[in-house]
């Protein structure tokens, strides 16, 4: 039996997820040795060159011009925001509170899609929103100890990380998704080369930490494409929730890698935040059901 949009993205969302936590633990194995723009420079260099080929060999390179689109630009600018502060935010705290934050993404994208695309949203999803960022709250737990810069950085991350998931639903189907990866990717690079400077100069490297970013680089590229064949392909509301993947991912990872444990508050906190996630999908889906049901019972005007 074929399987259904829904269920094809959120394959590919899960995938998505998989690719990036294990890129990002081997970006913060190298933060020490090297800054955020130099890894965004290599990381995004190599993922250029593998992505350029492999649209190349499928014939999914069209003009340059696509750039010019707004919703391909703005996709470009979010994703360098979202790169370089998650980076960054990496070399300062544990991998997993990382990713806690990031759990409320979902939350959102589904704010965003209400207020830019002008999803329906009732007043239980915009309760569920705000519990959810309560959730993000406790994780971070505002004061000396939790409100820290790279808490800060974390959640910029994370709205431009939605911002990036929405543009990209607006982007025209004409442009095939290779072409949109190889625009990101290539632009990463470009953005990464210029922050090396200002972040502290390039640092020499060791065939280790090379190794490390070559395999997340092909890692990112398996999330770039992913992702956005998730976010093209299926229903929103129905792929974010597939994200909270990425907090099992880097739990296991930050555990097993660099000894790093999540505490209870942080764990309180990534529950009411996935919590609030799935009840907004639960939410979404009773919705679409309803409109199903409406548009079914309508009456046929006779030809």
């Amino acid at each position: 039996m074929p399987l259904t949009k829904n269920t094809q993205g959120a394959l590919y969302m899960a995938a998505a997820m998989a690719g990036f936590s294990c890129s990002d633990a081997l970006s913060k194995s190298v933060i020490v040795v090297m800054n955020a723009g130099e890894i965004m420079f290599l990381r995004g260099l190599f993922t250029s060159v593998f992505v350029y080929l492999l649209a190349w060999q499928m014939g999914a390179l069209r003009s340059w011009k696509v750039i010019l689109q707004p919703m391909i630009a703005l996709r470009v600018v979010c994703e360098a925001i979202a790169a370089i502060t998650y980076i960054t935010a990496l070399g300062m705290m544990p991998i997993a509170n990382a990713s806690a934050i990031l759990q409320a993404l979902p939350l959102a994208v589904t704010l965003g899609a209400a207020l830019f695309l002008k999803e329906p949203v009732g007043w239980r999803r915009w309760t569920a929103i705000t519990v959810g960022f309560v959730g993000v709250l406790i994780i971070i737990r505002p004061g000396p100890d939790g409100f820290t810069t790279a808490a800060l950085l974390v959640v910029a991350s994370m709205f431009a990380t939605a911002a990036r998931d929405l543009a990209t639903r607006c982007v025209s189907k004409d442009v095939p998704s290779l072409m949109v990866t190889v625009i990101t990717a290539i632009s990463i690079s470009i953005f990464g080369a210029l922050s090396i400077t200002p972040l502290g100069g390039w640092q020499p490297i060791s065939f280790t930490p090379f190794s490390h970013i070559l395999l997340a680089s092909i890692l990112v590229l398996v999330g770039y494409q992913s992702v956005i064949q998730a976010m093209r392909t299926a229903e929103i509301s129905f792929v974010a929730p597939f994200r909270y993947l990425s907090l099992i991912w880097s739990a296991l990872l930050g555990l097993l890698f660099f000894g790093e444990t999540p505490d209870a508050w942080t764990m309180i906190g990534s529950a009411i935040v996935i919590a609030s996630g799935l009840y907004t999908f639960y939410r979404e889906s009773k919705r679409q059901a309803a409109e199903r049901v409406a548009q079914e019972s309508e009456p046929r005007v006779p030809a």
